[in-house]
Parts: structure tokens; C-alpha cells; sequence
């Protein structure tokens, strides 16, 4: 494939993100999906919970300042130790950049309906700024994604057993959900699978784009005709290599972010009384981590603290303690996240930038 058409299928494909910028769009939005996530938390929460407001603080207040300085420790080693997936998906970061692309892009996903596209866009021009080059950037976002939805995919399956272990009820919407999210998983896996050791696949699939895709691509953007099949099997082999490589640190920062997080739910339950076997408690960690992933708030603040707290109190649990304990994990996990972000957009902008790699790969 020479240079050109190299270069055209690239930007056919990895289109640089711009810096995402305020619009009254974007504004509007945010506001939108906070002030839902706002409502589902002061009205819906006590209400799930039949409580109120006065007992939640009672509850609270039983926290003391060190335990409260334990989570935020535990909180700050999940954030670090997801580092050494970024680290391995793209060579050559510090682990104080990865820091930087973790919390800027969650606080971008945490305060947006819907925010993983902008959180990527925003990862994609902090990456771009240092010097990494354009396909090695979209090559770490595809296999840290793929690690991080299964993982994330297997933590409800696991917490299910659990509790089927342990002959409580579910939901039916929570356990269909999780059941079909892992064979949603299970497919994805076998498709990733299939995509890193099979270049022959690889190369039939890109010929029949070039065949049916390129054409249309060429007629949107009235250029030439980008030749795809070169492009993917360059892809495949970029992905197989890094997976390779970086499969075992990529594997820790995943599940040890998972575990640490959880000891942290652990905590923080037990902290406000919360008097359930750790199993219940790790599946309801599990439920809830699954309902984050649901796009109507900013990373699903609210829907995931209502499931929390349904689950929780059909098990028994002392319903107040239990929406004080998920309204404490959802600080920590979620709304905290958001100052460090401005810290690290902040660090992002006063550091050093590299220029973009005149070629790439």
C-alpha cells in the first residue's frame, strides 16, 4: 500500500476528534443529565428507601473523619491502579499521564448523558498533544475498551451466582439484564478472539469494505476511494501485538480497580450498618456497577444508587443504612471524580505537549 492511499484510509478512519468545546448544546445537556440524576437522588432515593432525609444524616454522621479518609485512600489506589491498563495500551505513557487521561476523561463521562464519545475525543486530543500517533492511539482505545467491557460484563454474572448461591430473589429486569449482557460479552470475546488470530478473516472482511464500503466513503467525502483491507489487517496486527504484550498489565488494572472499588463498597456498607454477608454485598456491588453503565444520567448516578438500594433492602437490609451507604459509594466513585478531572485538565494544560508525529505507522 503506498503512503497515500495509507494515509487517506487512515483519515478515512481515524478522524481526529477536536477538543471538546462549550456550546449552549453541550451546556444544556449536561444540565439536563445532572439535574435528572439530582432528582433521582433527593426525591427518588428516600423515597425507594421510605426514609428521609434527617435519617440518611444520622447515618452519615456515623461516619467518622478517618474511616472517611480510608475511602478516599481506597478510592485514589483504584484510580492508580487502573494506570497500568492505560500504560499498556499505549507504550510509553508515564503512569502520571495515564492518571491524567483516566480522571479527565471520567469526569467528561460522569457529568454528560451519554459522555463515553466526548470522554474518548478528549483522551484522543490529550494523546495527540504528547505525540502518540493516530493509529496507535484508536489501537488502545479498541483493546482497553474490549478489557474493560468484559470485565465489566462478568462482574453481574459472577454476582448473580452469588446470590443464586445464596437462594436470595433478584429482579427479573436486574437478572435478564446481566444474563444478556454476558452473552453479549461471551460474543464479543469470541469476535475479539476471532479478529486478533485470524488474518485471513481479517483480510476478506476488509476486501469486501473496499468492495462495498469504499465506494460510498469515497462518494461522501468526494476524494479517492480509501483501500480498507491494508488498513485492518495493519489494525489486527497492531491489536494482536499489544495484547500480546500488554494483556497481563491491562488484565490487573482492569480487575484490581473492580476489587478495589468493591473493598471500598464493603466498607463503606459496614460503616453505616449495613450487617449483610459479603457475598450479598459484593452482588449488589456487582448490580450496581452493571446499572452505571445505563446512559439516561451522567455515569448512571441515580439509577445505579435506586438498584443498589432495591436490592439491598429485599435482602434485608435496613433500608435507611442502605441509601446512606450507596449515596457515600457514589460520592466517592463518581462525584469525586469530577473536581480531579478539572485537576487534571488543568495539569493537562499547563504541561509540556510534544508535536504530532509527521507519519504515522
Amino acid at each position: 500500500m503506498t503512503e497515500p492511499d495509507m494515509e487517506l484510509a487512515q483519515d478515512t478512519i481515524d478522524v481526529q476528534p477536536e477538543m471538546p468545546k462549550f456550546t449552549w448544546k453541550s451546556a444544556v445537556n449536561a444540565l439536563l443529565g445532572m439535574g435528572l440524576a439530582a432528582a433521582l437522588i433527593i426525591w427518588g432515593l428516600p423515597w425507594l428507601a421510605k426514609t428521609t432525609w434527617t435519617e440518611i444524616g444520622v447515618r452519615l454522621q456515623t461516619v467518622g473523619l478517618l474511616p472517611s479518609l480510608g475511602f478516599a485512600a481506597l478510592m485514589l489506589a483504584g484510580l492508580w491502579i487502573y494506570t497500568f491498563t492505560l500504560t499498556a495500551s499505549w507504550p510509553g505513557i508515564t503512569h502520571t499521564r495515564a492518571a491524567i487521561v483516566n480522571v479527565t476523561g471520567s469526569a467528561v463521562a460522569n457529568t454528560m448523558p451519554g459522555g463515553g464519545a466526548t470522554a474518548l475525543a478528549a483522551s484522543w486530543v490529550i494523546l495527540r498533544s504528547w505525540g502518540f500517533k493516530r493509529r496507535a492511539i484508536s489501537t488502545g482505545l479498541i483493546v482497553s475498551g474490549v478489557w474493560n467491557v468484559l470485565a465489566r460484563i462478568a462482574l453481574p454474572l459472577l454476582g448473580i451466582v452469588l446470590v443464586s448461591r445464596n437462594k436470595h430473589d433478584l429482579p427479573p429486569a436486574v437478572s435478564n439484564g446481566a444474563w444478556w449482557g454476558g452473552v453479549a460479552g461471551l460474543l464479543l470475546l469470541v469476535g475479539f478472539i476471532v479478529a486478533l488470530t485470524s488474518p485471513v478473516r481479517t483480510r476478506k472482511l476488509g476486501s469486501w469494505l473496499d468492495r462495498r464500503v469504499s465506494p460510498l466513503i469515497a462518494r461522501v467525502r468526494k476524494g479517492r476511494q480509501p483501500r480498507l483491507e491494508h488498513l485492518l489487517v495493519d489494525q489486527q496486527s497492531r491489536m494482536s501485538a499489544l495484547t500480546r504484550r500488554g494483556w497481563f498489565p491491562m488484565t490487573l488494572g482492569v480487575v484490581g480497580q473492580l476489587l478495589i472499588w468493591f473493598v471500598l463498597f464493603w466498607q463503606i456498607m459496614r460503616a453505616v450498618g449495613v450487617d449483610l454477608p459479603v457475598t450479598d454485598l459484593f452482588a449488589a456491588y456487582a448490580i450496581g456497577s452493571l446499572l452505571r453503565a445505563v446512559g439516561i444520567t451522567p455515569g448512571g448516578l441515580g439509577v445505579a444508587e435506586a438498584g443498589i438500594i432495591l436490592v439491598l433492602g429485599s435482602w434485608g437490609a435496613d433500608h435507611t443504612s442502605a441509601a446512606a451507604g450507596a449515596l457515600l459509594y457514589a460520592i466517592f466513585t463518581n462525584v469525586a471524580e469530577i473536581p480531579l478531572g478539572a485537576l487534571g485538565w488543568l495539569a493537562w494544560w499547563m504541561g509540556p505537549k510534544a508535536a504530532h508525529a509527521a507519519e504515522d505507522d
